[in-house]
C-alpha cells in the first residue's frame, strides 16, 4: 500500500467496517446496486497492478445504477423506506413511545452509517478508480436528473438535508406507520404463486370512467370500497353474470382509482384459494387496504378451497382484519357445481339430512355480504358503451357508422358485451389509424349494399 494513499485506503476501510456494522438494515445492502458498490469498495482497497479487477468492478456498479436509472443516493434512500426488519415491522404495530429503547438505540446507529455510506457517492468512487488504475481521467460517473422533485415534507426529501440521520427516527417511524414497507410500497398489483405473493410491476391500467353500462352495480362497488378504505366495516362482495360483462374490469379498475390511498389488489387463483387463511394473516395489522381478488370461481364436491373460502367469509375463533375483503367474480350464481345425482329423495340412505347440505352447497354465494348481478347487456347498453368507448378514443366517424359496425361486430363474434365493445373499438382504432376513414367509410357503405 502505497504511503501517500494510506488517509485513502483507510476511508475505504472505514466504510467497509461500517456498512459491517449494521444491526437492523442489512436488508438495504443486499440489492444488486449495493453488492456493486461493497463490491467496488474491496477492489478499490486491493486494487492488483493494472487495476483491471478494479475497472470491471466499476463497470458493474454503473451498469447496476443505469438499469434501474436511480442515482446512487435515491437507491439508497428508497431502499431504507422500504426496508424490513423488526423496526418498520414494529412501529406499524405500536406507537413509537413503546418500542424498546435498544431497537431505537440500533437504527439511530444504523441511519448514521447509512448516511456516510450515501455521502460516498459515484463521483468519489470514479475518481478513487482513477488513482487506483493510474488512469489519465476519471470514469464516467452516472447521474441522471430527477424526473420530479420529491415534495419537500416527504421523507425522501427531508432526510438528505438533516446533518445527522440518527434525528429521523421518529419522523421514519411515522412514515412507515403510515405507508407501510416492503412489496407493500413497491407495488399496488400482486398473485399469489407458490406460497409467496409475487409483486405485478404493469397491472391492468382500466379506469372506472372507462367502465359504463352497469352504472349501480359500480356505484355500489365503489361504496363498498370507501367503506374498506375508510376503516369503516366493509363487506364481501361476490360480482355474477354474463361473461364480458365487465365484472373483473370493474375490481381491476378500483386499483387505478384508489391505490395513492393505500388500496391494493392481490389476485389470488381458485387452485391456490387453501392457502386464503395464510394469505390474510399476512395482511393483518399492517397500513394498506387489500382486496383480495378471485376470477372466475366456481367450485367441486369436496373441494378443499370451499372450506378455505368460507372460514375467510364466515370468520372463525380468530378476529377477521378490517383491512381486508375478497371480491370474487363468477358466471353461476350457485357457486358449487350441482348434479340432480345430488337431490336427495326419500329412499336415501346414506344422509338423514340431505336437504340441509344440499341447501348448504346452494347458499354458499350468500355469505358474501354484498351480491352484484350483471345481466347481459341488451343492445341499448350495449350502443351506450361503444358510443362512450369511441368518444374516449377520438374515433371521428358518424354515430350511425360506429353503431351499424359495432352491431355487425357483435352478430359475427361473441354477442352484445362490453368486452365486444372494447375488441370492436380497439380493431376500429386500429383499422382507421392504418388505413383511413375513406377505406372504412367503403366498407360500411359496402356492407349497406
Amino acid at each position: 500500500m502505497p504511503t501517500a494513499n494510506t488517509s485513502f485506503y483507510t476511508r475505504v476501510q472505514f466504510l467497509q467496517r461500517q456498512a459491517a456494522s449494521l444491526l437492523l438494515y442489512q436488508s438495504v445492502l443486499h440489492g444488486e446496486v449495493a453488492i456493486a458498490f461493497l463490491e467496488l469498495l474491496q477492489t478499490i482497497r486491493y486494487a492488483d497492478g493494472d487495476g483491471q479487477q478494479c475497472l470491471q468492478a466499476y463497470g458493474a456498479y454503473f451498469q447496476a445504477l443505469a438499469a434501474i436509472n436511480q442515482n446512487w443516493e435515491e437507491y439508497l434512500i428508497n431502499q431504507i423506506l422500504t426496508a424490513e426488519n423488526p423496526f418498520t415491522r414494529q412501529v406499524q404495530q405500536q406507537e413509537f413511545s413503546a418500542l424498546s429503547p435498544a431497537l431505537v438505540a440500533a437504527v439511530q446507529h444504523d441511519l448514521q452509517v447509512l448516511q456516510i455510506l450515501y455521502e460516498c457517492n459515484s463521483a468519489i468512487l470514479s475518481e478513487w478508480v482513477q488513482v487506483v488504475t493510474h488512469l489519465p481521467v476519471s470514469p464516467v460517473v452516472w447521474y441522471r436528473e430527477p424526473e420530479t422533485k420529491a415534495p419537500s415534507n416527504t421523507m425522501m426529501a427531508t432526510l438528505p438535508q438533516l446533518d445527522n440521520w440518527g434525528d429521523a427516527v421518529a419522523d421514519l417511524a411515522a412514515y412507515y406507520r403510515h405507508h407501510g414497507t416492503g412489496l407493500f410500497v413497491k407495488y399496488h398489483a400482486f398473485r399469489w404463486q407458490d406460497g409467496e405473493l409475487i409483486g405485478i410491476p404493469y397491472p391492468d391500467p382500466v379506469q372506472l370512467s372507462t367502465l359504463v353500462g352497469y352504472e349501480w352495480q359500480k356505484a355500489a362497488l365503489v361504496k363498498n370500497t370507501e367503506f374498506l378504505l375508510s376503516g369503516a366495516p366493509a363487506l364481501h362482495v361476490l360480482l355474477y353474470g354474463s361473461r364480458g360483462s365487465g365484472k373483473s374490469s370493474l375490481v381491476k379498475a378500483l386499483l387505478n382509482e384508489y391505490s395513492h390511498r393505500n388500496l391494493r389488489l392481490i389476485e389470488v387463483s381458485k387452485s391456490a384459494l387453501r392457502d386464503l387463511p395464510t394469505i390474510v394473516e399476512q395482511l393483518r395489522g399492517v397500513p394498506q387496504k387489500f382486496i383480495i381478488f378471485v376470477d372466475d370461481l366456481s367450485f367441486e364436491e369436496d373441494d378443499d378451497a370451499f372450506k378455505a373460502l368460507k372460514v375467510v367469509l364466515e370468520g372463525s375463533l380468530t378476529a377477521r382484519p378490517q383491512n381486508v375483503v375478497v371480491y370474487a367474480t363468477s358466471n353461476r350464481r350457485h357457486l358449487i357445481r350441482e348434479y340432480f345425482a345430488d337431490r336427495p329423495n326419500p329412499k336415501d340412505q346414506e344422509e338423514v339430512h340431505a336437504w340441509d347440505t344440499m341447501q348448504e352447497k346452494l347458499s354458499f354465494s350468500d355469505r358474501f355480504g354484498l351480491t352484484l348481478t350483471f345481466d347481459a347487456a341488451d343492445q341499448k347498453t350495449y350502443l351506450q358503451i361503444i358510443q362512450h368507448l369511441a368518444a374516449q378514443a377520438d374515433i371521428n366517424l358518424p354515430a350511425q357508422d360506429i353503431e351499424y359496425q359495432a352491431l355487425q361486430w357483435a352478430t359475427r363474434h361473441n354477442g352484445r358485451s362490453g368486452r365486444t365493445a372494447r375488441q370492436f373499438i380497439d380493431f376500429l382504432k386500429a383499422d382507421l389509424v392504418l388505413f383511413g376513414e375513406n377505406n372504412n367509410r367503403e366498407a360500411v357503405e359496402s356492407e349497406n349494399d
